[in-house]
């Protein structure tokens, strides 16, 4: 998403520098050792871009992406008062839940940002409501999560029959919980003829294809991680999209799949309600509904008719409404509001 940015914000006429390669993530909340060294070397980076960009090169604005109690900003505030510019957050999200030992003061770093932010752009209603309750008075804007279209949308939609895709990486916590739920869900309909080709790979792998090891081999497809256009041409020859989405911010590999005219089975969990519409270009099931879930993958397998109406709508949704050009005319209009 932050590189989609980078490409809305460019296609506008702007021109967008990386200020910093610096890390400041704290993977547990007891690494106050982490902390402070990244709050050291957060100064002596302060110190290099204050003189890099100083004089002629003074930038317009600070942006920064994605700040939160794991990865605090430790630039951006200190460098928009230096210049005097504004400050930009794009998906900064707040937990009281998270106010726990060192994350504790990188989350106090973080209202001092959304407070002094001239905008912060949120991309979904749950980060939104967030922000606002914890610091009611800060300026924000929603902005629906977006893709590159074109590469997906040049595909010609030739699904196989009863050829379901999951795309999305192995790893622990939320990816291995959603793959472990799908294989649940999956073992509910054994007696309908689908297959399952999966694109994606990890530290979990072995997890994972324990998870699938009772099925058919024949019927799981494994093809590992693959680049962007493989990607589109695997999706343009599925039938329907399914991955639960457990944790997912939101999930841009759905409105991947939507863009080459895939509906989509998920749960209505976390971000996932951001990118696919229930009943317009996909099935949303109850989290943690296994049999739910399954019966929503039956119900498409069973009815080309309405597995065709939610592929119709779901390329139009992508193509028309989640566009990386209708991002920046949004993102066009926000800065006109709230930057000047």
């Amino acid at each position: 998403m932050a590189r989609l940015i980078v490409r809305a914000l460019t296609s506008l006429g702007h021109e967008v520098s990386i200020a910093s390669e610096m890390r400041s993530f704290m993977r547990s909340a007891d690494m106050r050792d982490v902390f402070e060294a990244n709050r050291a070397e957060a100064a002596r980076e302060i110190e290099r871009i204050a003189t890099e960009y100083s004089g002629t090169s003074t930038p317009d604005l600070w942006f920064t992406y994605h700040p939160y109690y794991k990865a605090p900003d430790l630039l951006g505030p200190a460098l928009a008062r230096h210049f005097g510019i504004p400050l930009i957050n794009a998906e900064a999200s707040y937990s009281s839940r998270r106010n726990i030992g060192v994350w504790e003061t990188s989350q106090e770093m973080l209202l001092e940002s959304i407070q002094s932010a001239a905008v912060n752009l949120c991309f979904t209603r749950r980060d939104r409501d967030g922000l606002k309750a914890a610091v009611p008075e800060a300026r924000l804007e929603m902005i629906a999560p977006f893709i590159d279209t074109a590469p997906y949308l040049k595909r010609a939609l030739s699904p196989e029959p009863g050829r379901l895709i999951t795309v999305a990486m192995m790893r622990p916590g939320d990816k291995l919980s959603s793959y472990m739920a799908l294989a649940e869900s999956l073992s509910l309909i054994r007696h309908l003829p689908w297959t399952l080709s999966i694109a994606g790979d990890g530290e979990c792998r072995q997890e994972v294809e324990c998870a699938f090891a009772t099925f058919d081999p024949s019927r799981i497809e494994w093809l590992g991680a693959l680049p962007e256009d493989e990607i589109a041409e695997l999706l343009s020859r599925g039938s329907i999209f399914v991955w639960p989405g457990h944790g997912e911010a939101y999930g841009l590999a759905y409105l991947e799949a939507q863009a080459v005219g895939l509906p989509v089975v998920a749960e209505a969990i976390a971000g996932v309600p951001e990118v696919v519409e229930h009943g317009r270009t996909g099935l949303l099931t109850a989290q943690g509904d296994r049999t739910a879930f399954a019966e929503a993958i039956s119900d498409l397998l069973r009815d080309d008719q309405s597995r065709e109406r939610l592929a119709s709508e779901a390329r139009i949704f992508a193509g028309e409404e989640r566009s990386i050009s209708g991002a920046a005319e949004n993102l066009r209009r926000i800065l006109d509001t709230h930057v000047r």
